[in-house]
């Protein structure tokens, strides 16, 4: 009988049966029903309204002092009044990621003080420079929220500054945390000669509503604002910016922006396409807050932003939902806002709408003291004004100056360190908190910015054109790096003897939509294009004079640094 040789197949495996589709996992939407607590940060909001905390400082951490703070409020709770712990002195930026929290921290506090619309009487600045002198060592930086931040407070002291900045009607109220940071407002607002409509109403009427209200009290991640009429604030970095529009029917209003934010996955704010009048804009700013409050991703803490629910929502659907949620009624379809024919930033002398005139000058990289804002103080009032101004910009305004004043404050802003009539360098140099107090940061910003124009000064006095030169200590882009002439993103690079030093990553050309003409963008990141910080003065003159003899006819740092090979950028 013959014998078959090939060997039987092997009879294959029943398949498995078919899986039910996996459910998508929730993003921890408060609306689709996911409130269970997804990280660290919601648990601890959960256990108690960060807003409850200032009790227990008032009652007990003052008297008892650092040692019985608990852990929970000190690293989270706290900064719904303005307080994060400071860096202690000594701890090097490459230790910054592999410490724990309590081994970065000192003993003192950083307090961020809101000035919405960056408004000051003098005696609110009065009140600021006393609190700099008498608890936090002298210091006072402006930041580019318009906020005053201190340094070195004691949670001892912290009833009494309270008391002194709310006697005045300054507070700390939410000035960090989950929830409605301070909202950005023009510089100029109610005295500038081309707004046609002061928008500071609605934003004193925002934080009475709705700074401090529980109701808004526990977002995914912060919310940052932005309310102008002119085209003066940063506003396509915003969750929601309104910037003036004048309606063909409908008259002077306000166009709205949502979605923008920076940091590690920046993004672009985004129109709606609607028309608001003035006395609406505060309903509607708590509808985009609603939305974020009850829609915006609460799982993952690096997806919390506003942005990342705009990106994937879309425009439409974002109207649809504000308008139908939490308006009940349609928004007017609106016009695009008028670019002015520049960028604004208000230094130098300018004349108001009622003849007289304000006048803009820069600290370098937005660090004063206390001492120089009580010299200010002296100075505003000797010229026959009651008011300053904070800018996005670290820098400040004296409004309502006599025309015939403004040639003697000129030079006695000069005699204290604020130069009205400043260098392209000072002008538009800005820097973050860096590794001298901030537990985040890597490098340090503060000094190497005051080192950078002081040495552009010194080398390029005449540079002819506007340039801005952004440092941040970290990625997290506090500074606004991405949208920059020159951002400056702090790291630890090699340096020429092999080792680890501080420097920063290079991005080349970004910049927002200021004005007619140019596009908003993240700046240009070239493969390897670092520098240490000790090169850093060198390497930024070497690419200015690039720039000067390279440059066409009116052609923009931006566009030059889009235009050119990389070699020219190194």
């Amino acid at each position: 009988m013959a014998v078959n040789s090939t060997p039987a197949r092997p009879e294959r495996p029943a398949a498995p049966a078919a899986r039910s589709p996996r459910r998508p996992r929730g993003e921890g939407q408060w609306a689709l029903g996911h409130r269970e607590p997804l990280n660290p940060n919601e648990r601890i909001k959960k256990d108690d309204d960060p807003l409850n905390v200032r009790a227990r400082i008032e009652n007990i951490y003052a008297h008892r002092g650092f040692a019985s703070i608990d852990p929970q409020d000190l690293r989270g709770r706290f900064r719904w009044w303005g307080l994060y712990t400071q860096r202690k002195a000594g701890i090097d930026g490459g230790r910054t990621a592999v410490l724990e929290p309590h081994e970065l921290e000192d003993e003192f506090f950083m307090l961020r003080v809101r000035v919405d619309g960056g408004q000051l009487s003098l005696a609110q600045l009065r009140v600021i420079a006393d609190i700099s002198r008498e608890f936090a060592r002298d210091t006072a930086d402006i930041t580019d929220r318009q906020n005053i931040q201190y340094h070195w407070i004691r949670v001892e002291d912290m009833p009494e500054i309270w008391r002194r900045l709310e006697a005045v009607g300054l507070q700390t109220t939410e000035a960090c945390g989950d929830c409605p940071r301070i909202v950005l407002g023009s510089p100029v607002a109610g005295v500038a000669k081309d707004e046609l409509v002061d928008p500071t109403p609605a934003i004193d009427e925002i934080v009475r509503r709705y700074v401090g209200d529980p109701a808004y009290s526990n977002l995914p991640r912060k919310f940052k604002s932005s309310i102008s009429w002119l085209v003066d604030t940063p506003y396509e970095a915003n969750d929601i910016a309104f910037l003036g529009v004048d309606h063909p029917d409908h008259g002077p209003g306000f166009d709205v922006w949502v979605g923008g934010g920076l940091s590690t996955n920046p993004m672009l704010a985004k129109r709606l396409g609607v028309w608001v009048p003035l006395a609406e804009v505060p309903d509607v700013w708590a509808g985009v807050v609603g939305i974020f409050r009850d829609y915006g991703y609460r799982r993952l803490r690096n997806r919390a932003r506003l942005k990342f629910l705009v990106a994937d929502w879309g425009v439409e659907k974002f109207r649809e939902v504000l308008e139908k949620e939490y308006l009940g009624r349609a928004l007017l379809d609106g016009p695009a806002p008028q670019l002015p024919s520049r960028p604004v930033d208000h230094i130098g002398v300018h004349e108001q709408a009622d003849g007289r005139r304000y006048v803009g000058a820069a600290p370098v990289v937005g660090r004063v003291s206390g001492a120089q804002l009580a010299e200010l103080a002296d100075v505003v009032e000797a010229h026959g004004s009651d008011r300053v101004r904070l800018t996005p910009y670290q820098k400040l305004l004296v409004l309502d100056v006599p025309a015939e004043r403004t040639d003697s404050l000129v030079t006695a802003l000069r005699g204290i360190g604020l130069e009205a009539r400043p260098s392209a360098w000072r002008r538009g140099t800005m820097a973050c908190t860096g590794i001298e107090f901030c537990k985040l940061a890597i490098v340090e910003t503060k000094a190497r910015g005051e080192e950078l124009v002081a040495r552009l000064e010194e080398r390029l006095r005449e540079f002819d054109t506007d340039i801005s030169i952004h440092l941040n200590g970290c990625p997290n882009a506090c500074a606004r790096t991405q949208v920059a002439d020159i951002g400056l993103k702090g790291q630890l690079v090699v340096g020429p003897d092999g080792r680890q030093v501080e420097g920063f990553q290079v991005h080349l050309g970004g910049g927002l939509g200021m004005a007619q003409g140019q596009s908003a963008g993240f700046g240009r990141k070239l493969r390897g294009l670092k520098t240490t910080a000790e090169e850093l003065p060198e390497y930024v003159e070497r690419l200015a004079r690039g720039y000067l003899a390279g440059r066409a006819d009116g052609e923009t740092f931006a566009n030059w640094v889009i235009r050119v090979d990389e070699e020219e950028l190194r």
